[in-house]
């Protein structure tokens, strides 16, 4: 890939990311957290990184997640992001370039997670921690645009009926959070349209 089409595809994606600004929650006492959605082109075409989380971890245990965890003292967003994504699957900080940010989401368990936005080059050199994640897999963005790729379920969460958005990806089906943040990157891309159904 030639330098003007790296820095084609970062500039219109900082734009989408940029306006209008990522939403943000009301200050509460929950646990602080971020994540890092790390894209990267292959052949012409825009990929993410997913992991699927081992057993042993304390909270989503797993699960199909972006590279991220708890914000530690003194750290904002970004800095835990790209503290996790070395820790969990051993891209450099270095290499990461910052891109923007997602709406803030919050999980049942209590966390309050900033989604970073990161472009990383190709071919990705990582390394994974086998005691937090027990895969790391590529998937293309177009993958979760594919209209037949998606299910939305009516299920029953805390005696509520809510709409859970599923992808089918491979042989894995990314849900929750997980699921939230991607449909917002993919509006923010318009792969998706906009909707106003809480999720």
């Amino acid at each position: 890939m030639t330098e003007p089409q790296v820095h084609s595809w970062i500039m219109e994606l900082r734009k989408h990311l940029s306006s209008p600004p990522p939403r943000r929650l009301p200050p509460t006492d929950s646990r602080q957290a971020a994540v890092l959605a790390p894209l990267y082109v292959d052949a012409g075409e825009l990929w993410t990184l997913l992991t699927k989380r081992t057993d042993k971890l304390p909270h989503h245990k797993g699960q199909i997640a972006f590279p991220g965890g708890s914000l530690e003292a003194g750290e904002d967003p970004w800095d835990a992001a790209l503290r996790e994504t070395h820790e969990e699957v051993g891209i450099a900080t270095e290499k990461i370039l910052r891109l923007g940010e997602l709406d803030e989401a919050e999980t049942p368990t209590g966390f309050h997670i900033v989604p970073c936005v990161g472009a990383v080059p190709f071919p990705v050199e990582t390394q994974i921690n086998g005691d937090e994640i027990e895969e790391l897999f590529p998937v293309p963005i177009s993958a979760f645009a594919n209209p037949r790729a998606i299910e939305d379920r009516l299920v029953k969460i805390d005696g509520a009926d809510r709409m859970l958005r599923i992808y089918h990806v491979g042989r894995h089906q990314v849900w929750g959070l997980t699921a939230n943040i991607m449909k917002n990157l993919l509006q923010r891309l318009g792969l998706e349209q906009e909707d106003e159904t809480p999720n």
